[in-house]
């Protein structure tokens, strides 16, 4: 099954690919961001690491 697409087709999607490669650069660096956690106690602290421990 050969499909042909024009020049616009083809410019316009990978115009698409580098716009949601963006927003996806976007969230990820905001996932990545350091949580400040100075105001959780660190018995809490603890509590949350074993638990993801745990998890995995």
């Amino acid at each position: 099954m050969e499909e042909n697409f024009s020049i616009e087709e083809i410019l316009s999607a990978v115009s698409d690919l580098q716009n949601l490669k963006k927003k996806k650069d976007k969230f990820s660096n905001v996932s990545k961001s350091k949580f400040d956690n100075s105001d959780i106690p660190k018995n809490t602290l603890k509590l949350i690491e074993e638990a993801e421990k745990s998890k995995n």
